[in-house]
């Protein structure tokens, strides 16, 4: 190659350079508003799922929740049971010998 036909070779070169690789403004926009549009649909997949599983999570909890107010009462009851004063009073008598004592065992205290 001659040193005339490498300048023109260059100056072609710097004349069509930037024209030959400037990307066309609508296939940019249309592929980044594709992009956007696969990133939103995915986040929307995402959100869905997550959604799902922690209502999933809260109908656990709140069946959890029903069963442990259920038990709650019930040991509410049998609290009840096992103070009540007859109860008590059997169990005062049998176990440590205690008895009502008598009117004459009774000493009246004034302030």
């Amino acid at each position: 190659m001659s040193m005339d036909r490498i300048k023109q070779w260059a100056t072609t070169l710097r004349t069509e350079w930037p024209f030959r690789l400037r990307l066309r403004a609508w296939p940019v926009a249309i592929s980044l508003l594709f992009l956007l549009c696969m990133a939103s649909g995915l986040g929307v997949v995402v959100t869905t799922h997550m959604t799902r599983v922690q209502f999933a999570q809260l109908q656990q909890l709140e069946q959890e929740e029903n069963q442990l107010q259920t038990e709650w009462g019930q040991l509410l009851l049998e609290e009840g049971a096992w103070s009540t004063p007859a109860r008590i009073e059997q169990i005062a008598t049998e176990r440590l010998g205690m008895r009502i004592p008598d009117v004459h065992d009774v000493e009246v205290i004034r302030p």
